[in-house]
């Protein structure tokens, strides 16, 4: 039986408007001057402004006092400067050749039949960016017949991979990572003994080299500890990752981070600024201004046959003045936080020393400057400020409070801080566990468990104790 009724019920949505200023919110300086300039591209009646007065005010211009009478509908006057025909651009990056272009360049070198090499350009354009093709040849190969109308066995690209593994870097084209150490051994001269040994660790005893089970090992191959430890240096200067080798053109270099603030400190003052040196000024033009002034008449009306026109103009003019006032509204909201991280943070700010940050969590930075807890992590996220120590990530500065058997609250950077200490020293042929990790802090002062010790070095990037062991 179907039934008909009426539910109340109350729902939060956000308008375009706040969604948009969420989105300013949480970009970095280097995305912002893109997207100002973006905004000024699409929005006629914006312009930039290199020189705009300090006493001048785009963002209070009315549209109304040249309108007396306004008859646009109010759903005009909220656009979003795109139309359906409109297509997502994206800034095209200039760069070398990529590693797929510098294999086919290879594979012109080789005596291969036009089909072959069309085969051969396939399989490299499945190449994943390190070097590893993690496709099965079964998956290759009927996409070739689906893509290509050209049914080819399986076998038939086994041995085209295998001219692929002889190119440049060694290794490419290995389809895990004991192929690919494999391809490396094979391509060097199996001259000396560690090498010869290191062979054959890689290939019949990988297993427990992964799981560093180095007593069993050296049992099994019967060798000492020291022919052992030079096998293991031969394997450990083998690149993991031979897509990595080829950088020329790669995705994966260093990005360049531009840091949001810049932070000085001089005989016990800090001066606090937003990076924006760079940020184009944006302001209304004037002249489309004056264009809607010329159509009213001298009783304040708008001429019947510019209606349209002046509708579509001012829909533009209101949304220039709302991006002017987010731009600004941003700039605001990034000072204001990063004025209570920096009182917060005062004593660590001063030398850049982690022993000196105090535990900080987001709602702390909340209360402070009475805004909301989302908004603060939009802003401290992917936000840089750089200091007299370095450039430093704001999300770096958050940290859970620990407490010590005094009763002393002590940021988790701290007990982090040990932790490191510790390993660094430890022995490696018996490294240190997490319940002796656990142990020590505990012998310290610091109210620990044995699964927050395991989080931290986690945290850290620190394996556990066995993959830690070496010879």
């Amino acid at each position: 039986m179907i039934n008909q009724k009426q539910v109340l019920s109350l729902q939060q949505k956000l308008s375009p408007q706040q969604i948009q200023m969420i989105k300013l919110l949480e970009l970095p300086t280097m995305q912002l001057e893109q997207r100002i300039k973006q905004e000024i591209e699409e929005n006629i009646v914006l312009e930039e402004d290199d020189h705009t007065p300090e006493d001048e005010q785009p963002q209070q211009i009315s549209v109304e006092e040249y309108l007396r009478e306004d008859e646009t509908p109010s759903y005009k006057s909220r656009i979003n400067n795109y139309s359906k025909d409109d297509k997502p651009r994206q800034a095209p990056l200039a760069g070398g050749r990529s590693l797929q272009e510098y294999l086919v360049e290879q594979l012109g070198y080789r005596n291969l039949s036009e089909q072959d090499m069309r085969l051969a350009v396939y399989l490299v354009g499945s190449i994943e960016e390190d070097g590893y093709l993690r496709r099965s040849l079964e998956a290759i190969a009927d996409d070739i017949a689906f893509t290509q109308g050209v049914d080819v066995s399986v076998e038939h690209l086994e041995r085209l991979l295998s001219i692929i593994h002889e190119l440049e870097p060694t290794g490419v084209g290995a389809r895990n990572l004991q192929e690919c150490l494999l391809l490396q051994l094979d391509q060097e001269n199996l001259n000396t003994r560690s090498r010869r040994l290191a062979r054959k660790i890689v290939e019949c005893y990988f297993d427990e080299f992964v799981k560093k089970h180095y007593e069993k090992l050296m049992a099994r191959l019967q060798v000492s500890e020291d022919e052992f430890r030079e096998a293991i240096e031969e394997i450990t200067r083998l690149s993991p990752k031979p897509g990595n080798l080829y950088s020329e053109g790669g995705a994966d270099t260093t990005p360049y981070v531009t840091p949001d603030f810049i932070l000085d400190y001089h005989e016990g003052h800090f001066d606090l600024t937003l990076n924006s040196g760079n940020l184009p000024e944006a302001r209304i033009n004037h002249r489309y201004i004056e264009m809607m002034r010329g159509m009213v008449d001298s009783d304040g009306r708008v001429k019947e046959k510019d209606r349209e026109a002046i509708q579509f103009v001012k829909s533009k003019i209101d949304s220039a003045k709302w991006f002017i006032s987010a731009i600004k509204q941003r700039h605001d909201t990034l000072m204001r936080t990063m004025q209570e991280i920096l009182d917060y943070q005062q004593e660590y700010f001063k030398d850049g020393n982690k022993s000196k940050l105090r535990p900080m969590i987001l709602k702390d930075i909340a209360d402070r400057t009475g805004l909301d807890v989302s908004t603060i992590s939009r802003v401290v996220n992917s936000k840089y400020v750089q200091t007299q120590f370095g450039i430093i990530l704001l999300k770096s500065l958050f940290s859970e409070a620990m407490q010590t058997d005094s009763g002393e609250e002590v940021s988790s950077y701290e007990i982090k801080n040990i932790l490191q200490q510790c390993i660094d020293e430890e022995d490696k042929r018996k490294p240190l566990t997490d319940e002796t990790l656990m142990d020590i802090l505990n012998s310290k002062g610091y109210r620990i468990a044995r699964r927050t010790v395991a989080k931290y070095r986690e945290m850290l990037s620190i394996p556990v104790a066995r993959l830690r062991k070496q010879i």
